[in-house]
């Protein structure tokens, strides 16, 4: 098979170059491959002498600052290069990957589709579109992307990864899972779509996938990672054998592997608990304005204990703007702690109601956008938990809704999902019988101060007696009673005018029973107070 020649886009990038100044870029572009910064900083010097104002110099330059960190950096070097080159699609998609990195995310999206319109046969352009609109949580719009990488470059295994992403979370998982087999047809042993086809709750493994995870498993892994991924996906696939000791088995092994990288401290974290119940042993003196944050409902859970179909529910009503996922509520505290110079439990006695108001009306700007303009809008954040006594001080017109479900389905779904990243806890059964007690006990406390502004929604509950659960979260959050929640409304981020579509919801499985003595030791855990 002949080779396949490089896009005109990535030909003759030095073209006119003095013969060393070709060579000082070469020798930079490997330094930085083999991770020689310092190296590459010096050719680059070099090549700069020579013709500062060339513009693949340039772009090298600031692939050297992202590298190192200085996004701002890159930036700017990247902005003075396409004010020479303003048609260099390669330059708009690096300028694209360092406003993302900084956080610029809609700066990012403007920079890839420019670069997507100058270079529109150039996969590579439409690869970082679809992950950044992917990053947006715009799946509809990354899939779109996606389909022209492949299009373009049916090799591009990272492009098909996240395509199967993008469709696994529309709930398209038939097609998703067509993908991921297609990596693997490709490359057996990849770690990435052995763990996503394992993550579609409709996939089904044979026989055949243990067996090939077995093989994989025997052989050196290429990281670490890599090793913990498919020992999850092992897992996955014994279960749908309903060989459930093998799969326990396998999931107590890679979970091992995890929690050895990690360095979760359950103790740190009741201390913590301990101080927040301490310093909050009372409604603090909040905002004085009742009703600020009343357009906010704020979601506390666990994972897997119901939030996520809490948040579709109420996402299906017309007058609830959408579900942010965003630390809105961490930064707005970070930020002022780190302005105080100390941290927030050290602060909160000098903070006065019109303190709590200047930072509520900071979180309002920030979550703002996700609203859309309607009247209430849902802040899913995992460690909300925690920080529920400084949400009602900053916005006394706020309501959270404790969503709940049974204690051993809750930690044992836990147990067998490998987190994309944060949650350290669910490694180790004693950790996670730990933290599922302190977040009741901080929960049962949060609702003791706060009667009126808190809600217990219990799962169990919402499935048994569907409209009777909903009418009731409705009402405490503020909305009238709307059939759409019973179903769910999908919309696609990247419209405000896509029709509503009333579609099942998809109930998460109950599996502990299937799994009987394995989790006799959670179920003890879990019993003891």
């Amino acid at each position: 098979m002949a080779a396949r020649q490089a896009h005109p886009l990535l030909r003759n990038r030095a073209a006119g170059l003095p013969a060393e100044a070709v060579r000082r870029l070469g020798e930079a572009t490997d330094a930085m491959a083999s991770g020689e910064l310092a190296r590459a900083e010096a050719a680059l010097a070099a090549a700069l002498a020579l013709a500062p104002d060339n513009t693949e110099a340039l772009r090298l330059s600031a692939q050297l600052q992202q590298l190192r960190g200085e996004h701002a950096q890159a930036v700017a070097i990247l902005r003075q290069a396409l004010a020479k080159a303003p048609r260099d699609a390669l330059l708009h998609i690096s300028l694209g990957v360092s406003l993302q990195s900084r956080g610029e995310h809609e700066a990012a999206l403007s920079a890839l589709q420019r670069a997507c319109e100058l270079a529109p046969d150039f996969a590579p352009a439409w690869f970082n579109l679809g992950r950044m609109f992917q990053l947006l949580g715009r799946p509809a719009g990354a899939i779109t992307a996606l389909h022209r990488a492949l299009d373009l470059d049916p090799e591009h295994l990272a492009a098909r990864l996240l395509l199967a992403a993008a469709q696994a979370s529309l709930g398209a998982d038939a097609q998703a899972a067509a993908n991921y087999r297609e990596v693997l047809q490709r490359e057996p042993a990849h770690p990435g779509a052995w763990s996503g086809l394992s993550a579609l709750e409709t996939e089904r493994f044979g026989t055949d996938d243990v067996e090939r995870l077995q093989q994989v498993l025997r052989m050196p892994p290429s990281t670490p990672h890599a090793r913990i991924q498919l020992g999850f996906a092992l897992a996955r696939a014994l279960e749908d054998q309903a060989d459930y000791r093998a799969a326990f088995r396998a999931l107590r092994k890679a979970n091992g592997w995890r929690h050895r990288q990690l360095n979760w401290n359950a103790a740190r974290l009741r201390a913590h608990v301990d101080a927040v119940l301490a310093a909050f042993a009372e409604p603090l003196a909040g905002a004085a304005d009742a009703a600020l944050g009343e357009p906010v409902i704020f979601l506390m859970a666990l994972p897997h204990a119901g939030a996520r179909l809490t948040g579709q529910i109420l996402a299906a009503h017309p007058y609830v703007g959408g579900v942010d996922e965003a630390a809105h509520l961490q930064r707005v505290v970070s930020e002022e702690s780190a302005r105080r110079g100390k941290p927030l439990l050290q602060w909160l006695d000098a903070a006065t109601p019109a303190d709590w108001a200047r930072l509520g009306a900071d979180y309002l700007a920030r979550i703002g956008p996700a609203a859309r303009g309607r009247p209430r809008v849902v802040d899913a954040h995992r460690l909300n938990w925690r920080l529920v006594g400084v949400a009602m001080a900053m916005l006394p017109g706020a309501r959270v809704v404790h969503c709940r479900r049974d204690a051993l389905e809750t930690c044992f779904a836990c147990y067998r999902e490998l987190f994309a990243s944060g949650h350290d806890f669910s490694y180790d059964l004693d950790d996670l019988a730990s933290y599922w007690r302190d977040h009741e006990r901080l929960g049962r406390h949060w609702q003791r101060l706060f009667p009126q502004r808190f809600l217990v929604h219990e799962h169990e509950a919402l499935l048994a007696e569907p409209d009777a659960t909903v009418r009731r979260l409705l009402a405490f959050g503020g909305l009238e009673h709307d059939e759409a929640c019973l179903g769910f409304a999908h919309e696609p981020a990247d419209t405000r005018t896509a029709l509503r579509t009333r579609q099942p919801w998809s109930r998460e499985p109950a599996l502990a029973a299937r799994y009987g003595a394995e989790l006799d030791r959670l179920r003890l855990l879990l019993g003891a107070r």
